[in-house]
C-alpha cells in the first residue's frame, strides 16, 4: 500500500472513531486485541476517548495492555479520571503502579485518590475485574469471549447498556443451554439489588441479608458497573460488621460513637471547639473594628446577626452539595473551576432575592432607605462569599490531603462571619451620611 494509500485510510479510519464510536467499538470487540491496539496507535489520542467509553469491561483491558507505553499513558491522562482509576483497578498490581509511575504528579494523584476507597467501603470490598457483555451479543459470541478471557468459577454474567449501566444478568447455566443465535437480553434477568461504590459496609451486609444474593453487583454515582462483590467477601463484611457492632456496645472503637466513653468524646471534640474558639475572636475582631460606628448607629447592632445567619446558611448549603459530590464521586478535584463557579451563581441569585425581602423588611422596621441599601448590598456579598467559600473549601482541604469533613464547617463559618460583619459594618461606615 503506498503512502497516499496509507494517509487516506488512515484519515478514514479517524473520521469513523469520531463520528461512529459506538459502532466502531462494537466491530473492535471482535477483533483480536493486538489488531485493535495496532490500529488506536497511529490515532490522535482524543479520538479514541470517546470509542473508549463504549468498549466492554474486558476488552478495554486487553487493548490497553497491547497499546504503545506512551499512548496508553496519553489515554489515562484522557479519560475521565473515574474511568482511568476503573481501568488501572482492573490490572496487576505491578503494572498498575508501573503506569501510575509514568502520568504527571497532578493525574497520577487525582487518580490515586479516586482508586482509594474507604476501608469498611463496597469499592473496598469489590472484585473490579467484572465481565460486561451487552444485550445484543448472542450465546455463542458471549461463550467465545469467556473463552478468550479464560476467567474460571463464574456463576453470572452482567448486561450492560451503550453508556456502560448496568442492565441485567445472566446465569453462566442459562447461558449454557441457550441457543448459539439467542441474544443476551432474552435470557436475561433482571437486577433486584445493587450498591454504589462508596456505600459503607452496613449497607452491603443490609442489602445482603434482605435479597439473599451470592454476588452483589457494584456501580458508580451514574449507574456503570465497576465492580462485583463476591460471596466470600459479603461473607467477611458480615463478619466485620457483627464484630463491629459488638465493639460499638462497649465503646471499643477508634472512632467516636454513641456508646464511646466521655473521655474518648472530649479528646475527639476539644480540639476542634477550641479552634472555633479562635475563629469567633477571629470574627469579633472584626466587629471591634467598627466599635465607633455601631455605637453610633445602634440599629446596626440588630440587624449584625440577620446578615451572618442568611450567609451562614448559603454558606451551609453550598458546603453539604460539594461535600456529598466528593464523597460520591460525582466531582474530583479538576472539577473544582466549574463547582465554584455554579454556587457562586447560585449565592448571587439568592443573594439578591434575600436582599430584595430583607430590604422591604427593614424599611418596614426602619423607615430608613440609608440602612435597606447597606443591608441589602452586604446581603449580596455575604451569600456570593458564602457559595464560593462553602465550594471551594472541602475541594482545597481534600487537595492537600485534609479529610474535608472534619474541618470544613470551622473554616466555612469564619468565612462567612468575617466577610458578613466586614461587608455590613464597612458599607455601613462608607454610607454613614444616608443612615
Amino acid at each position: 500500500m503506498t503512502g497516499d494509500a496509507q494517509a487516506a485510510v488512515a484519515a478514514l479510519n479517524l473520521r469513523f472513531l469520531l463520528d461512529y464510536p459506538r459502532e466502531a467499538a462494537r466491530r473492535m470487540e471482535s477483533m483480536p486485541a493486538r489488531e485493535v491496539s495496532a490500529l488506536l496507535a497511529d490515532q490522535p489520542v482524543h479520538a479514541l476517548v470517546p470509542v473508549w467509553h463504549s468498549l466492554a469491561t474486558d476488552v478495554e483491558q486487553a487493548v490497553f495492555t497491547e497499546l504503545p507505553e506512551q499512548r496508553a499513558v496519553e489515554l489515562l491522562a484522557e479519560l475521565e479520571p473515574s474511568r482511568s482509576a476503573a481501568l488501572l483497578n482492573r490490572l496487576e498490581d505491578e503494572a498498575r503502579e508501573h503506569y501510575k509511575r509514568l502520568l504527571s504528579p497532578q493525574v497520577a494523584s487525582e487518580i490515586r485518590t479516586l482508586m482509594q476507597y474507604s476501608p469498611a467501603s463496597a469499592g473496598q470490598l469489590m472484585d473490579p475485574r467484572v465481565l460486561a457483555f451487552r444485550g445484543d451479543l448472542t450465546a455463542q459470541e458471549a461463550l467465545a469471549r469467556l473463552r478468550q478471557t479464560k476467567r474460571r468459577g463464574l456463576r453470572e454474567l452482567y448486561l450492560v447498556d451503550d453508556d456502560g449501566r448496568l442492565d441485567g444478568r445472566v446465569y453462566i447455566q442459562d447461558l449454557a443451554l441457550a441457543d448459539s443465535d439467542e441474544p443476551l437480553s432474552r435470557i436475561a434477568r433482571k437486577i433486584s439489588v445493587a450498591v454504589q461504590d462508596t456505600a459503607p459496609r452496613e449497607e452491603v451486609v443490609e442489602k445482603m441479608q434482605q435479597d439473599a444474593v451470592t454476588d452483589l453487583p457494584v456501580i458508580d454515582f451514574d449507574g456503570r458497573l465497576v465492580g462485583v462483590i463476591r460471596q466470600a467477601k459479603l461473607a467477611s463484611a458480615v463478619q466485620q460488621e457483627t464484630t463491629l457492632d459488638i465493639q460499638t456496645m462497649v465503646g471499643a472503637s477508634r472512632d467516636e460513637r454513641a456508646l464511646s466513653t466521655a473521655t474518648f468524646a472530649v479528646v475527639k471534640r476539644l480540639p476542634w471547639l477550641q479552634i472555633n474558639l479562635l475563629t469567633a475572636f477571629l470574627a469579633a475582631s472584626v466587629v471591634g473594628l467598627f466599635e465607633s460606628t455601631i455605637a453610633k448607629y445602634t440599629a446596626l447592632a440588630v440587624l449584625l446577626p440577620v446578615v451572618a445567619g442568611q450567609s451562614g446558611n448559603a454558606g451551609a448549603q453550598a458546603l453539604a452539595v460539594t461535600m456529598r459530590g466528593l464523597v460520591l464521586r460525582e466531582i474530583s478535584l479538576r472539577h473544582w473551576p466549574k463547582v465554584v463557579f455554579k454556587e457562586v451563581n447560585v449565592g448571587l441569585m439568592n443573594g439578591l432575592a434575600v436582599a430584595a425581602t430583607t430590604a422591604l423588611g427593614v424599611y418596614v422596621w426602619s423607615q430608613s432607605f440609608g440602612l435597606v441599601l447597606v443591608i441589602a448590598a452586604a446581603m449580596v456579598i455575604s451569600m456570593v462569599a458564602a457559595g464560593f467559600a462553602g465550594a471551594l473549601v472541602p475541594i482545597t482541604l481534600q487537595r492537600f490531603g485534609q479529610d474535608p469533613a472534619q474541618s470544613s464547617s470551622i473554616i466555612l463559618t469564619t468565612v462567612t462571619d468575617v466577610v458578613g460583619f466586614f461587608s455590613f459594618l464597612g458599607i455601613a461606615t462608607l454610607f454613614s451620611s444616608l443612615l
